[in-house]
């Protein structure tokens, strides 16, 4: 039987992959590594859950999931607003949990990547990482950091035999998630649960969701003239309603 291990699996779209996960029959059971706990209408006999903030120094934790072959990290916060209206712990802590934070637990299980073993790793990291992403500068940033340490961490993993991939899972806004304080939709998140878990089956090293209905004309702009895309971007997220004032 399988084991998976999921970082962030209480909520949103990990709690989404974690359910998929617990409903298939060749895996027996999901382990859970968040700070929050499942809400018991999210329960499943599969799950074991253990209490964790990607705050701690110590990641000693990780070292006990000897036996997981499926490791997905969803963990990762973010807010929009002006850089001026941050403060700095906000700074620190989005650096901590979205990138160190990842980059250290991969650490602990590299050697399974490294390993002929088949042994599958994807990271939820964000369209933000690609883009300058204004209003939401200190989270894109952090996000940027996962897709350069991921694309050179999987050249050294094609280039020393390893057959193994990090995959970066860079999507938009996704809904039905608690990430911009709504709440968790199962039924919302499936369907991008299911393509995550897809392009992870198959070893790919990057799924950007929607990408030919939006992304590509994004980037193909923000390639052209980044200056001019990150004015529009800024005027989007202006008019959406989601920017909290000081």
């Amino acid at each position: 039987m399988r084991r998976a291990l999921i970082v962030g699996g209480s909520n949103g779209i990990g709690l989404s992959i974690a359910t998929l996960l617990a409903a298939d029959e060749s895996f027996d059971r999901i382990y859970i590594v968040d700070r929050s706990e499942i809400a018991k209408e999210f329960m499943n006999d599969k799950f074991v859950y253990e209490k964790f903030d990607l705050c701690n120094e110590d990641y000693s934790i990780f070292d006990k999931f000897i036996d997981i072959d499926t490791l997905m990290i969803t963990a990762g916060f973010g807010s929009l607003a002006h850089f001026a209206d941050i403060n700095e712990q906000h700074i620190v802590d989005s650096f901590t949990v979205n990138s160190t934070a990842v980059i250290r637990i991969i650490h602990h299980f590299y050697q399974r990547l490294q390993a002929q073993t088949p042994f599958y790793c994807g990271v939820m990291g964000s369209i933000a990482g690609f883009i300058s992403s204004p209003l939401f500068a200190v989270y894109g940033a952090t996000k940027a950091a996962l897709k350069i340490f991921i694309e050179s961490v999987n050249v050294e993993l094609e280039m020393t035999g390893a057959t193994n991939r990090i995959l970066n899972i860079s999507p938009g806004s996704i809904k039905g998630t608690s990430f911009y304080n709504g709440a968790n939709d199962l039924n919302a998140t499936k369907d991008l649960a299911k393509d995550i878990l897809s392009h992870l089956w198959a070893k790919d090293d990057l799924f950007i969701p929607q990408y030919d209905d939006i992304f590509k004309e994004v980037l193909s702009r923000y390639h052209d003239d980044f200056r001019k895309e990150g004015r529009h971007s800024y005027e989007y997220k202006m008019k959406s309603g989601r920017i909290k004032s000081k």
